[in-house]
């Protein structure tokens, strides 16, 4: 049995510790805290979870297992995380090859999974909070719909205490200590004090600085997200992190968007990025933004959501939405991202550093394969075969502008000058 400390419990880090536990190996998980954390991407209250994309046959494989596991993890934690209200992707102009509806309803049509094309005056009359004359032909994925991200981190640290994972939630990554080119120990600082919890784990050395603690292991994980390119420097040359605007609105007629008339959608989300969700519990809508985001830190003092943001949603708003085009605006977030310049994750082991393995890279779309995350990661630790890692290899010959995320817009601006068209 090996010892393997993982910096960052969000969901890539909570799920590999839960599946190396399960493995046999021991476990040790360190976050700043509290937990979900409030910065984190993983945390809010939603995250699609769909298996349109495109012509990407290995996404879409790996979501139609997630989604299978989403369903039977609702069993397992005896609540609902996962809501499978359908998913909905349109455009205002006909589908055509290369789009990533048109090829995204052919890859599920291929794969035998339910989906219905939206290009019909019938199916629109379901949805009528949507503007049918302008929103023209698109896909309906019928067994796909949301995570209740925060929650289901809660449920999924709650799950790895429970199997005996090692949390020390109060403690701050500082450094990676490398000797001779091996990565087994981190640096950290406390946030505050632990609460008469055990730190037998840890110890002081004469090369510590004042106040610090070391935490050793056989392996180190890090799985911080946005965080990634500024708490290892090294990576800024394969990571960018990047902030995306998010509103929880409070509709004026409710009744419109109940998930029976107004599913997990994605408007021409090629050329405007926006997207969104049915009302929740709390009766909030929620609508963001996958686009070019700004790049921050995850921390920064920049990290709002501009009067500019705000226009351009409401400009989008009147032209998708018009019920929904004065709603309140009940809660703002930047959402962050740790961008690849392909758009793929990167799951895979240092070369130059050995011991270390770093799982980033969401790039805005990881959440939805959290019941899978955890295997692929501890195969990367535990080094075992698995086909999906080498997509997600370590890869620093890959440039940016060559992304595969076909869902998302990469023009400067245009989700706010193609709104008129």
């Amino acid at each position: 049995m090996s010892k393997v400390v993982i910096v960052g419990a969000g969901v890539n880090g909570v799920t590999a510790a839960i599946e190396l536990k399960k493995r046999g190996h021991q476990v040790i998980l360190i976050d700043p805290g509290p937990l979900p954390h409030p910065l984190a991407a993983s945390t809010d209250i939603s995250k699609a979870v769909r298996a349109a994309y495109g012509a990407d046959n290995d996404y879409t494989e790996l979501a139609e297992r997630s989604i299978k596991l989403w369903r039977k993890w609702n069993e397992e934690f005896g609540i609902e995380l996962y809501h499978e209200v359908g998913v909905m992707f349109v455009r205002r102009r006909e589908m055509e090859p290369g789009d990533f509806e048109y090829e995204s309803f052919k890859m599920l049509q291929k794969r035998g999974l339910k989906v219905e094309r939206m290009n019909s005056a019938q199916v629109w009359r379901r949805f009528p909070a949507w503007n049918p004359e302008l929103f023209r032909d698109g896909i309906l994925e019928v067994e796909a719909g949301y995570a209740e991200s925060g929650r289901s981190v809660a449920a999924l640290i709650k799950r790895a205490k429970s199997l005996g994972v090692e949390l020390l939630e109060r403690h701050k990554f500082e450094a990676l200590d490398d000797v001779n080119g091996r990565i087994t120990t981190v640096i950290l600082s406390e946030v505050e004090e632990s609460r008469g919890e055990s730190l037998k784990v840890t110890s002081r050395g004469p090369s510590t600085p004042l106040g610090m603690t070391r935490i050793a292991g056989d392996r180190v994980v890090m799985t911080v997200g946005a965080w990634t390119p500024y708490l290892l420097p090294f990576t800024k040359k394969f990571f960018r992190a990047s902030g995306q605007p998010v509103f929880h609105l409070k509709p004026r007629q409710p009744e419109l968007f109940t998930h029976e008339r107004f599913p997990v959608f994605g408007a021409d989300i090629t050329a405007t990025g926006y997207y969104g969700f049915p009302l929740n519990r709390d009766g909030i809508v929620k609508i963001a933004n996958h686009g070019p985001g700004r790049e921050m830190s995850p921390e920064s003092s920049q990290r709002t959501v501009t009067s500019e943001d705000e226009a351009n949603l409401r400009n989008f708003l009147s032209w998708a939405f018009p019920d929904l085009a004065d709603a309140q605006i009940v809660y703002t977030r930047v959402c962050m991202y740790c961008e690849t310049h392909d758009g793929n994750f990167w799951i895979a082991q240092d070369p130059e550093r050995q011991g270390l393995v770093i799982a980033a890279g969401d790039c805005g779309h990881g959440f939805k394969f959290a019941p899978v995350l955890g295997e692929i990661i501890a195969d990367a630790v535990e080094e075992k075969s698995n086909p999906i890692l080498e997509k997600f290899r370590w890869r620093p010959e890959v440039r940016a502008g060559s992304g595969t995320d076909v869902a998302r817009f990469h023009g400067e601006n245009e989700s706010t000058t193609r709104l008129s068209e």
